[in-house]
């Protein structure tokens, strides 16, 4: 094992006892440990977070929360970054995706739109994903271009991203600049060969966990759905599409199975595999993740320019 390997073995345990901290069986209290968390670790004196509301648009829908990030400094502003955070869609917020949304907002020198879409049990397939259309449709009431957007998102986050532009295509929309995506869960039907290969090292994620997310979230649905499993939808014509995963996650062939298929569209994709790392590393405050951090902004550069 070379000293690189021990690093991020040792890293790895690290992440797994922090993992087990916020986990809980108790979903609000889950939630509640992963917003703790957020808000200890996604604090930034140079980023500048401030929250707001989306009215409700008709009596049926009710008011989203969501939060701009940007920096304290001079900064573009003619593109936005839409977030869409992770959480397997039972858990996770804005306060959460701060360990990201921040990091992104500083690298970039954006502003990053995160918002809470509701969350499964209480609210399963498809109602985040109607929450990401009024966000997305609110972004275009206040003058932005869909060409002015880049999706961004992590795990199921990312699966939010992707169904978004697949929708917007279905409706015959424009689409977003480009997609930024950070360990992507591509596949509810866990498909991949990564769901067993890598069963025994991933330090965050495990077959229990995510079957009990797509209970939560789709059951009864049909799991190849491309807005519940957007391996399994249509890229032609789709724009750049950026994905960063570990080479130690279960949800590892959900990113190379996309890549591939994004390649046999002729879209122009990306794919890093970060050697030794895990499920959502970026999150992590070390150096490897801004390194991440720093390619998904060379990338965005490169489809803004």
């Amino acid at each position: 094992m070379t000293a690189e390997d021990k690093k991020n073995t040792n890293l790895m345990h690290l992440i797994k006892r922090m993992h087990g901290f916020v986990e809980n069986t108790d979903i609000e209290k889950h939630r509640q440990s992963q917003d703790h968390f957020g808000a200890l670790l996604g604090s930034s004196k140079d980023v500048v977070t401030e929250s707001f509301t989306i009215p409700a648009g008709t009596p049926e829908e009710l008011p989203i929360h969501a939060e701009w990030n940007y920096v304290n400094r001079p900064h573009m502003k003619k593109y936005v970054i839409l977030y869409c955070h992770g959480g397997g869609y039972s858990t996770g917020s804005s306060l959460y995706a701060r360990t990201l949304t921040g990091k992104l907002a500083a690298s970039t020198s954006m502003d990053v739109l995160s918002f809470d879409y509701r969350l499964a049990p209480e609210h399963p397939y498809p109602e985040a994903a109607w929450d990401a259309m009024r966000v997305w449709d609110y972004l275009m009431l206040r003058g932005y271009g869909a060409q002015d957007v880049i999706l961004a998102g992590d795990s199921a986050g990312g699966n939010l991203a992707l169904s978004l532009a697949l929708e917007l295509r279905n409706e015959e929309r424009f689409l977003p600049r480009g997609l930024v995506l950070m360990s992507p869960w591509t596949d509810l039907t866990s498909s991949g060969r990564s769901h067993i290969t890598k069963a025994q090292i991933d330090p965050v994620l495990n077959a229990a966990y995510l079957e009990e997310m797509i209970r939560n979230y789709a059951e009864g649905q049909d799991l190849t759905d491309p807005l519940i499993s957007p391996l399994f939808g249509s890229y032609d014509g789709f724009p750049p599409v950026y994905i960063q995963v570990g080479s130690n996650e279960i949800l590892l062939d959900d990113s190379t199975m996309l890549y591939k298929k994004l390649l046999k569209a002729k879209v122009p994709a990306k794919l890093d595999i970060f050697k030794g790392m895990w499920h959502v590393f970026q999150m992590s405050p070390f150096k490897t993740a801004y390194e991440a951090m720093d390619k998904n902004a060379e990338f965005i550069y490169d489809i803004c320019r």
